[in-house]
């Protein structure tokens, strides 16, 4: 199990591992920008669903008390009889009552192409979502395996700096015992002072790894927590499987997609303008000088109405021939996008999965040089124990045995974060 450098102690101790799996459901909850692309997707899609309500049709109920200031005179107007005439002629009767439940629609080309867009719009937003989850997913996988590597880099820096320390010591008893110089006892002392300075970088670099990953983790980066083993084995999906889900699964093309479906519900919009609306409008209820389902003399006041509109547009300066030109310009702009988000879809697939190859293909060899490093610092250590070999030497086996660990640490990164971005681009992570 991997420890972060800051979490030493009991508490980190105890604390249960946390594998790749649990840092990327916690991320989610935590990291704002895919919080705010989360809300768009959701926002979009009210507004889909808005956009079809509005195809139905809507019903109102209106009620209304009309009085108006009569002018003395009577008049002939109204339901039966004579009636105080009122003052303002665009007024029926002095006292009005409406109670009347209203129901409107509006059936034309415009309607549809909105709903088409608001579509186009929400399936847009739900693939940047999967490109922000994506994006986010590759993040804390590279701070996932690099905080891994960074606790093994400290765990090497320290095992170089212990290394170090007994050489120091051990070129000491050689020089009291007359079977080296003074000189071999500088260059061990100068190696053990550098190795005390890598110690502390990799100290410090462990810290910085630990806090960059639990700020997506926790609300206190400054938790203690341990990781899971990264594991070295695991393998790459074929190209032709990565081909496949790549083409049916990538958001970035399913972006591109749904923004061209949108441009080209604009240019339906545009056009619709030459084309008519009808509105249908159908009201039941009242409308009468008293508040009452019959009148005086037993005349019925509940009772409907229907109406049939039908707008044709005829000259507009040609205004709607210049928003279907702009409307069909961006719609192009949208194609090009799409042609080029298929391009570099082909692109990036191609170099990740030649990283990766190349990536895994270097693990074994830099799993063995690492132990033939080892290998090579003992044996450099018993030749100058036994005077067959010199301090520069050892120094150098003490340094190429570092470099190699590191080596290994900084592959396996580099793998699993290759490993990762691929199976991000096919949305199989």
């Amino acid at each position: 199990m991997q420890t972060s450098a800051s979490g030493a102690g009991a508490a980190q101790q105890s604390a249960s591992a946390i594998t790749l799996e649990d840092a990327i459901a916690r991320a989610e909850t935590n990291e704002p920008q895919f919080a705010a692309s989360r809300a768009e997707s959701r926002s979009a899609a009210l507004d889909r669903t808005m956009a079809r309500t509005a195809m139905l049709p809507t019903v109102d109920y209106h009620n209304q008390a009309l009085y108006t200031q009569p002018n003395g005179q009577t008049n002939h107007a109204g339901q039966t009889g004579n009636q105080q005439a009122p003052i303002f002629i665009a007024n029926n009767a002095v006292h009005e009552y409406a109670s009347q439940a209203a129901i409107n629609d509006t059936v034309g080309l415009a309607g549809y192409a909105a709903m088409r867009k608001a579509d186009a719009a929400a399936a847009r937003a739900a693939a940047e979502l999967e490109v922000a989850r994506r994006g986010l997913i590759s993040a804390v996988t590279g701070l996932y395996y690099g905080e891994i590597a960074a606790t093994n880099k400290l765990a090497a820096a320290e095992r170089a700096r212990k290394e170090a320390g007994d050489f120091s010591q051990l070129t000491g008893q050689r020089e009291s015992a007359r079977e080296a110089a003074h000189a071999d006892v500088l260059k061990a002392q100068l190696e053990e002072q550098q190795r005390e300075r890598e110690l502390e970088d990799a100290r410090l670099a462990a810290e910085k790894a630990h806090l960059e990953l639990g700020v997506l983790l926790f609300a206190d980066p400054r938790t203690a927590y341990t990781l899971a083993p990264a594991e070295n084995t695991q393998a790459l999906p074929t190209r032709e499987e990565l081909e496949q889900a790549a083409s049916k699964n990538n958001p970035e093309l399913k972006s591109a997609l749904a923004a061209l479906k949108e441009s080209n519900a604009d240019v339906m919009a545009a056009r619709a303008a030459y084309l008519p609306d009808v509105a249908l409008n159908y009201t039941y209820g009242i409308d009468a000088p008293q508040f009452a389902v019959n009148g005086p003399d037993g005349v019925h006041n509940l009772g409907y109405s229907a109406s049939v509109t039908v707008d044709l547009p005829v000259w507009d300066w040609l205004a709607t021939e210049h928003k279907v030109k702009q409307s069909e310009i961006r719609r192009d702009a949208a194609q090009v996008a799409l042609t080029a988000s298929q391009r570099r879809l082909i692109a990036q697939l191609e170099e990740t999965y030649h990283e990766a190859e190349t990536a895994r293909a270097q693990l074994a060899s830099l799993d063995e040089s690492a132990k033939t490093a080892a290998e090579s610092l003992r044996l450099t250590k018993l030749r100058y124990t036994g005077g067959e070999a010199t301090v520069l030497e050892v120094v150098d086996a003490q340094s190429t045995l570092l470099a190699a660990e590191n080596a290994r640490e900084d592959g396996l990164v580099r793998y699993q974060t290759a490993r990762a971005e691929l199976l991000t681009m096919t949305g199989t992570m």
